[in-house]
């Protein structure tokens, strides 16, 4: 499915290059079976090994261009989560966060950000929870977004931001 050299999205971990596929040879893991050894792209120090055969569990292919600039487009027409149960949006999140797509981290993105505007407005301050969810999908989709549109993070937010104000 995937080769070495390529790019990959992993889920709760983002953006990855694929350096290996093998087995490991570690006591107790079955010796025959098939690794991919990732390498976090903001981390050089970390190597992550999936097993090939339950791969398809946690990643998925970069986004193509066309893709990302679709997702962009349609950003303000995603639809926001209406929970008001603290406890069950956190669950959701945490369940979004597993399905590792672009669309459902932007659904994230857009709750949070639309939560954090909405109690700012009423003079209160952002949940903790609602804010560490920002960050972490935040992080992911743009990790993303930037190597495959070749823009900053910076770049990247001002057109998703101007995204969800338009098509709201």
């Amino acid at each position: 499915m995937y080769k070495i050299g390529d790019f990959i999205i992993k889920a709760n971990t983002g953006v990855c290059k694929i350096t290996d596929i093998s087995c490991l040879d570690i006591s107790g893991i079955d010796s025959n079976t098939l690794y991919y050894h990732l390498l976090p792209l903001g981390d050089k120090k970390t190597i992550i090994y999936i097993p090939k055969a339950s791969a398809h569990l946690t990643i998925r292919k970069m986004m193509t261009k066309e893709e990302a600039l679709e997702l962009i487009h349609l950003a303000g027409q995603v639809d926001n989560l209406d929970i008001s149960n603290d406890k069950f949006r956190e669950q959701k999140y945490r369940e979004l966060l597993k399905h590792n797509s672009p669309i459902e981290l932007l659904q994230i993105i857009k709750t949070t950000y639309l939560r954090k505007k909405s109690r700012t407005d009423q003079g209160k301050k952002c949940t903790s929870a609602d804010e560490s969810y920002f960050k972490l999908a935040e992080k992911l989709l743009l990790s993303e977004l930037c190597i495959v549109l070749e823009k900053s993070a910076d770049e990247i937010r001002e057109l998703l931001k101007l995204s969800l104000l338009i098509n709201q």
